[in-house]
């Protein structure tokens, strides 16, 4: 009974996904909105498929963007292709061509790195990292230099009239293979090979020791996470229609980490969120501070020193808190956080763009604004205040802490005596 009822839960959540990405284009319908979600649908699928590496098998890789650019690489060759000899070929199967690219370097290049775990592996993804990063701008014929390869999305077969020039279609197709292959990646999550996964995560020793080979468990995990980067980095080709060096870099590397971090490595969902939020951060955030790197910086060094689990376990563990009725009570003791989250917050934000304006834009003046004031960069006056919005922050974050982790408790508690009697 368990089984069916966990199994029909999973068809309904999937298909309350599908439904809320075919509805949110007629929600958001402007063309940054339905560039920024499509912008999202790939991410998405690029920081799942690093966290089969880190958060289900344990795997530290400071690479994976080799095969997420080198998927959108071979993706605008096939493409060029494609258009100039006029193959029958639609582009919504197009993105299988990165992911086959994808796989066919994560056997070349996984063979070798998985045949060591922990730093070693780490430092292996790191060396080959930069060495493709380099060969991207010494082989000129295939990664077209500094200036990357250019291609057209609508010069294949037409499928239904629809030849993917407006941004709508392009949305529509990164959404559907984005649950195409979010659905694949949760399904092998279930599977005897992501147990195993888990099992070489955690205890690896052990594995070897029940008749698995850890190093083959790795190297598969590995193909199939160069498979789905690679899909990523072909729907990122369809959509930018241009693919650049800076793909393959160890920029998307280390972003792709953030995502997942933040994100949350030990849970699913959480590597979509983190892809969702740090677009959105990119994208946003850029238009109102030129610091905002300094921004998603700030918050990972947060995200791991108070909240290790990210921001879906943040999330999650207010689940079974609603699931048994106890939220209600962790609400007052949040409301009281408000306040000094605003100040600290507030603080952070005046210090970090008063301090870039002193350093980066003092030719402009020092007349600034921020969050609509406006105020004199080097005033005594305007440092006092930020000094104080930072202390009495601090100070009130302090005296509401041990109440909200005391009512959070009490919610668990009560949560499990509710179980418990059922």
């Amino acid at each position: 009974m368990n089984g069916t009822v966990q199994v029909r839960t999973a068809w309904l959540l999937w298909g309350g996904a599908a439904v809320v990405l075919a509805v949110l284009p007629l929600v958001f319908s402007s063309g940054a909105a339905l560039t920024m979600m499509s912008l999202m649908g790939f991410a998405a699928i690029f920081a799942l498929s690093y966290n089969m590496l880190l958060g289900q098998t344990g795997m530290l890789s400071f690479g994976h963007a080799v095969y997420y650019g080198l998927g959108g690489f071979v993706t605008a060759h096939a493409l060029d292709v494609i258009g100039a000899d006029r193959l029958p070929v639609p582009l919504p199967v197009v993105p299988l061509v990165g992911g086959l690219a994808g796989l066919t370097f994560a056997l070349i290049f996984g063979w070798v790195s998985t045949k060591r775990a922990g730093t070693v592996f780490a430092m292996i993804s790191l060396g080959i990292g930069e060495l493709v990063a380099a060969c991207s701008l010494i082989l000129r014929g295939f990664f077209g230099g500094e200036g990357g390869i250019s291609t057209s999305r609508t010069k294949t077969l037409a499928v239904f009239g629809l030849n993917f020039g407006p941004q709508m279609q392009v949305y529509y197709l990164i959404a559907a293979w984005a649950l195409l292959c979010a659905g694949a990646m949760y399904a092998i999550t279930r599977t005897p090979l992501g147990r195993m996964c888990n099992a070489v995560r955690d205890n690896p020793e052990r594995a070897e020791f029940i008749g698995y080979s850890t190093q083959m468990v790795r190297f598969l995990v590995f193909c199939l996470a160069g498979f789905f980067a690679g899909v990523a980095g072909g729907l990122a080709a369809i959509h930018y229609e241009i693919v650049t060096s800076s793909m393959v870099g160890a920029a998307s590397s280390g972003f792709v980490l953030l995502m997942a971090y933040i994100g949350g490595v030990a849970f699913f969902i959480g590597p979509i969120i983190g892809a969702v939020l740090m677009t959105a951060l990119q994208i946003s955030l850029s238009d109102y501070t030129a610091a905002w790197q300094l921004y998603v910086g700030l918050m990972f060094v947060g995200v791991v020193m108070y909240a290790p689990w990210g921001l879906g376990g943040l999330i999650l563990m207010h689940q079974p808190l609603l699931a048994a009725g106890t939220l209600r009570r962790v609400g007052p003791a949040y409301a009281l956080a408000v306040l000094p989250t605003v100040l600290l917050g507030t603080g952070a934000i005046a210090l970090v763009e008063t301090t870039h304006h002193l350093l980066v834009d003092m030719a402009q003046g020092p007349a600034m604004r921020v969050l609509g004031v406006g105020y004199d960069a080097t005033s005594p006056l305007a440092w006092a205040v930020i000094v104080a919005l930072l202390a009495l922050g601090v100070w009130l974050l302090r005296r509401v802490a041990p109440r909200v982790s005391s009512a959070y408790h009490q919610a668990v508690q009560a949560a499990h005596a509710q179980g418990a009697r059922r």
